[in-house]
């Protein structure tokens, strides 16, 4: 297997990122020798990933904690800017505990006897407008707490963190809450969020990043009351690195007493990718991350048994017509959109929709992430339609997109490429078409420095370039995604489906 990236060098040592793709918001526990990390998601389902390492370098996707968003009506559509915000897991009392802030609705929590499930229903903790990026933190002495941020688009403020005290069972706030943190009364500082809560040798500490996700730098907060007050310090930021913004992550300890911090980098259309810096406990009591507060390019790895080289998958044969973990929809999954087979292949339906002619608008788009800065995307398709205008392919997804694929018009199958500029309400060509009897095709993309996409296809005469190479864009606040869709103009009949193979992701 050629892999598009891996962090692990295989002499001992690492290269950041530790996941090159678009993981946002990560936070990781430690349970055992075992870690596990999960990431915000939006508006996609399967939501809530739940990732499973033994060394913190080598990681794989082991499952979701969130089968479908609610309220379920409004993902029905592609909401790129709402659903999972910066989640936190945690391990306590025999569970799994999940916590994370939809702005528009408030705080939920889900929570497991095993990390890859069944995840309990999601319970809304608290409703409001704006609440986001919680964590909670249950004390030796059986107190929990839990602390949120907030976004200004809804709450109309931010800048601070709210602390509660919280039910042991993680199900209520017994109060009102309380400003804890308010950073408007520290010099320099902007736009603090996403704070994750600990207790160490006598001290309650908030790790919270500001200054922007691009710009911005990494904070540790401590007091000796959950309540504060509470002093600050810049940890990690970027200095003479190329590191933009490090930000918002997790403190991790080892079993051989090691300390380290995850965090992300912010680099667009890549999305938000995932660093891991060695970390230790300074003289006076605070934290030093990286390189004297500076993140690491490559370093030693954490102490331990070696393990197997492995990334997140990418690759999928759709065995039984099944897709694999590293796959969502842009919404809400919907009944009938894919099926079951005893062969190789993904079956999908070539969904009915009015929004024929925009894809970022489109529920039934299967994605996944951008792997890695290069790397080649290549899958197989047939259309199997005789429906006019029925369409199926390989697109690059963001506020702008790019796709290539098969078409059927009234004089049979051809080839298409087709794109949309981030402000165009409708797609345009790319290229001019080309018939394909056959009505198959072999597709690819090549990715290159800058996120600079090469389309292309074989139609049975070779590899044929397809029109100007295309620079892809975030989707609001996730990384560009990699799709695969069927779709078909408005009408009550079945559209016929198309079949994908054999999907590889290459360096």
């Amino acid at each position: 297997m050629t892999r598009a990236w891996t962090a692990d060098l295989g002499d001992g040592t690492y290269r950041n990122p530790v996941l090159n793709a678009d993981w946002p918001d990560p936070d990781v526990i430690r349970v055992g020798d075992d870690y596990y990390l999960t990431a915000s998601s939006f508006g996609r389902a399967p939501g809530l990933p739940v990732l499973h390492s033994r060394d913190l370098v080598n990681w794989r996707i082991v499952g979701h904690a969130l089968d479908r968003l609610l309220p379920a009506a409004a993902f029905a559509v592609p909401r790129h800017d709402r659903g999972v915000w910066a989640p936190s897991i945690r391990h306590h009392h025999g569970r799994f505990w999940i916590f994370w802030g939809d702005p528009d609705t408030g705080v939920f929590q889900v929570n497991a006897e095993d990390v890859r499930g069944p995840w309990t229903r999601p319970h809304l903790l608290k409703a409001g407008r704006g609440l986001i990026d919680p964590c909670p933190l249950w004390d030796a002495d059986g107190s929990a707490y839990l602390v949120h941020a907030w976004a200004r688009s809804r709450a109309g403020v931010n800048n601070r963190l709210t602390g509660h005290r919280m039910s042991s069972d993680g199900t209520e706030l017994l109060d009102e809450g309380r400003v804890i943190i308010d950073a408007d009364a520290l010099p320099g500082w902007f736009t603090l969020e996403g704070p994750k809560a600990y207790r160490r040798d006598g001290w309650f500490w908030i790790l919270a990043p500001a200054g922007g996700v691009e710009t911005g730098w990494q904070g540790a907060f401590r007091s000796r009351d959950f309540f504060g007050p509470y002093e600050e310090r810049v940890v990690l930021e970027q200095g003479a690195t190329a590191v933009n913004g490090p930000h918002q992550g997790a403190w991790v300890d080892t079993p051989s007493g090691e300390d380290w911090f995850l965090h992300f980098q912010a680099r667009g259309a890549y999305g938000r990718v995932v660093h891991l810096q060695p970390m230790r406990w300074a003289a006076d009591g605070w934290p030093v991350m990286g390189a004297d507060g500076q993140p690491v390019a490559v370093h030693a790895k954490p102490k331990g048994e070696e393990q197997p080289v492995e990334a997140p998958a990418t690759d999928d044969d759709f065995p039984g017509g099944r897709f694999g973990r590293q796959w969502s929809w842009a919404a809400n999954p919907r009944p009938r959109r894919t099926t079951a087979h005893s062969g190789d292949g993904l079956r999908l339906a070539c969904s009915r929709t009015a929004d024929v002619d925009d894809l970022r608008t489109v529920a039934g788009v299967l994605v996944q992430r951008l792997p890695a800065e290069v790397c080649t995307v290549t899958v197989d398709l047939a259309l199997r339609s005789e429906t006019p205008g029925a369409r199926a392919g390989l697109a690059v997804i963001g506020d702008a997109y790019s796709w290539i694929g098969l078409e059927r018009g009234a004089d049979g199958i051809r080839l298409v490429h087709r794109f949309a500029e981030s402000t165009a309400p409708a797609e345009r060509d790319a290229e001019y078409a080309r018939p394909v009897p056959a009505g198959r095709a072999r597709l690819r993309i090549e990715i290159a420095p800058g996120a600079r996409c090469r389309f292309s296809a074989d139609t049975g005469e070779g590899p044929q370039a397809s029109g100007p190479v295309f620079t892809a864009s975030p989707w609001r606040w996730l990384g560009a995604q990699i799709g695969l869709f069927a779709t078909a103009p408005p009408g009550r009949s079945p559209a016929g489906t198309a079949a994908f193979g054999t999907f590889r992701i290459t360096s």
